[in-house]
């Protein structure tokens, strides 16, 4: 695939199944609680245009989901199906977001993954990223 035949753009509401599927497809041990047609809805109603998809042939082949809350920026689902990795498609996602996050004044961007996920520790070393000393914590405030 050549990079003019894919293009990154906002989510659209037609993308809800596809990127859903994508998500199922490419996450697959994902917890219970990340249901990803409540996880889009979510999106949707905070900074909606820092959800981005890559397309080709009218086709969703990866996402890109990226927040920033006036001091660190954050990006999630960043999600590339398996026949179009390796072609591009992360690293144009993720330039695509650093990029929208720039424009907002974000000096820093977080993102985190799953320690056993090694190939993507890989792909985000050669994008510029660095494992942080960091303990990572959460809680859950709701099912849903």
């Amino acid at each position: 695939m050549n990079s003019e035949s894919m293009r990154i753009r906002p989510f659209q509401d037609n993308d809800k199944t596809a990127v859903a599927d994508l998500w199922r497809e490419v996450f697959p041990n994902n917890p219970p609680w990340n249901i990803p047609e409540k996880d889009i809805e979510r999106k949707l109603k905070i900074q909606p245009e820092m959800f981005l998809v890559a397309e080709t042939d009218s086709r969703v082949i990866g996402t890109a989901m990226a927040g920033f809350d006036g001091h660190r920026g954050w990006v999630y689902y960043v999600a590339v199906s398996p026949e179009h990795r390796r072609k591009g498609v992360g690293e144009a996602l993720m330039k695509q977001v650093e990029s929208e996050l720039i424009k907002k004044g974000c000096t820093k961007l977080n993102l985190q993954v799953r320690s056993s996920n090694t190939g993507v520790v890989e792909f985000y070393k050669k994008l510029g990223y660095n494992i942080e000393d960091h303990i990572s914590m959460g809680k859950h405030l709701s099912d849903s």
